[in-house]
């Protein structure tokens, strides 16, 4: 039997899917990319406050997505099987554990705003730019969970275009706010990075606001209501903790480890050059990687219709046809990152030689592991995870962040006195540690769990 799959419309479908939530992805992150050159070209301090209050929003945004993706693995199951009914009890019980952090998360950055930012760097000038920041932006939280929840959930049944669209009006809006309140053109004040963050603030606002239009106009599949939100089948719930509390864990873990690796780069000696490096270089990852992140969802969803239909015979091949395509991703966007150096230090101009230099290094060092990310983080994902195989997940990636990654990365910064680039590359060498664990996992069909209702 051929090993990989020869069906057009498998192909076909997936390259939708993957194109479509790349594009949403990319817009997602260009709305950060604006925010970023922005503030930049404002000041080096205001770019490095604003990236440090990023990492409450990357934890914010690792645990909605941890919250959405359980549910896009038990809705896609039940949409294989064409049961319908239970979906909109599965995403009731999502959205209520997702706005239940982002309000706790809201609470906790608006009452203790210096204290969350001094755990993170220890530049005073920084420190100040930030907490400017983060006690306006802590009002989205709530908003940006409820959106990505409800826009995740609708990526069970297929819809995938709601989310770009939702992007493309935030980064318009996102630039032509951030044109007029960072500088303070058109008569507004000059608010710097306090404008940047109402900017996102008005931004997030817009995009529930098309969410809720189109749920309450456009969506006639699952005619998800408030009544239907509010009021689900609590045995649902049960079924949604199982499958999502370990990737939620993984992705609480994820974030924590984000926000301790800008502590790390932020408390080294030259933490003012190491942080515009570290924000830059990240983001530029995050732009150009986009494509490997939507075929990791694309595949999810694939796999858990697949396997929803009980086409068991025909889930070999798509896994192996899955990880080849996550292999070729990978190394097309390796040299593309390691291409967009010169480009992107074009567009910085206003970063001193020192901070210049680490950038480029950082980024060739993202370009590397970018490979590994791209395979591992996509199997991961969506073959292993949309399978039902949550813990191992969690426990894997437990071992090689917590036990591998941060131990060396602290060690090479605060005990041997290693460079920015050798801390760099600790922190994300755990990307390609795990592709052979990874590709073991797969290939032992031990991921296949039942997790739906007989």
């Amino acid at each position: 039997m051929n090993r990989m799959l020869r069906d057009r419309a498998f192909y076909h479908t997936f390259a939708v899917l993957t194109l479509s939530l790349a594009l949403q992805n990319l817009l997602t992150y260009s709305v950060n990319l604006a925010d970023n050159i922005m503030l930049g070209r404002f000041s080096q301090d205001a770019l490095s406050g604003a990236s440090l209050c990023n990492q409450m929003q990357f934890f914010l945004q690792m645990l909605v997505q941890g919250v959405g993706e359980g549910v896009i693995v038990l809705g896609a199951r039940y949409w294989g099987k064409r049961e319908l009914a239970p979906v909109p009890h599965i995403i009731g019980a999502g959205l209520r554990f997702g706005v239940g952090i982002a309000a706790i998360m809201f609470v906790g950055a608006l009452l203790f705003p210096k204290q969350i930012i001094r755990m993170m760097s220890n530049d005073t000038v920084i420190i100040a730019q930030a907490v400017n920041y983060l006690r306006i932006i802590c009002f989205t939280y709530i908003i940006f969970a409820l959106t990505n929840m409800l826009t995740a959930s609708l990526r069970t049944i297929g819809i995938v275009k709601l989310g770009y669209i939702i992007s493309a009006s935030t980064l318009c809006i996102n630039i032509c706010l951030n044109y007029i309140l960072i500088y303070g053109n058109f008569g507004a004040p000059a608010l710097g990075i306090r404008g940047a963050a109402i900017a996102t603030l008005i931004s997030r606002i817009v995009e529930l606001g098309i969410v809720v239009w189109y749920l309450r106009f456009r969506e006639h599949t699952l005619c998800l209501g408030v009544r239907k939100l509010l009021c689900i089948d609590v045995s649902y719930m049960r079924d949604y903790i199982a499958v999502s509390l370990p990737v939620l864990i993984t992705q609480a873990l994820w974030g924590v480890s984000s926000i301790v690796q800008t502590s790390i780069l932020g408390n080294m000696e030259n933490s003012a050059l190491v942080l515009p490096a570290n924000s830059i270089s990240v983001l530029v990852f995050q732009i150009l990687s986009v494509v490997g992140y939507g075929a990791a969802s694309a595949a999810a969803i694939l796999t858990g219709k697949t396997l929803g239909e009980g086409k068991k015979e025909k889930i070999d091949q798509t896994a192996f046809t899955f990880q080849v395509i996550f292999c070729m991703i990978g190394i097309v966007t390796g040299l593309i990152i390691l291409l967009s150096r010169m480009p992107v230090l074009m567009i910085y101009d206003t970063l001193s030689p020192e901070a210049a230099k680490l950038t480029s290094q950082f980024i060739a060092v993202l370009a590397l592991t970018s490979v590994g990310t791209c395979y591992q983080m996509a199997a991961d994902c969506g073959i292993l995870r949309a399978g039902g195989d949550t813990k191992f997940a969690m426990w894997n990636n437990m071992v090689f962040t917590w036990l591998i990654c941060l131990p060396c990365a602290a060690l090479s910064a605060f005990v041997f006195h290693f460079s920015p680039v050798v801390v760099f590359f600790c922190l994300k060498m755990d990307q390609v540690g795990k592709c052979p664990v990874i590709f073991l996992r797969v290939r032992s069909r031990k991921w296949i769990k039942q997790i739906t209702r007989t």
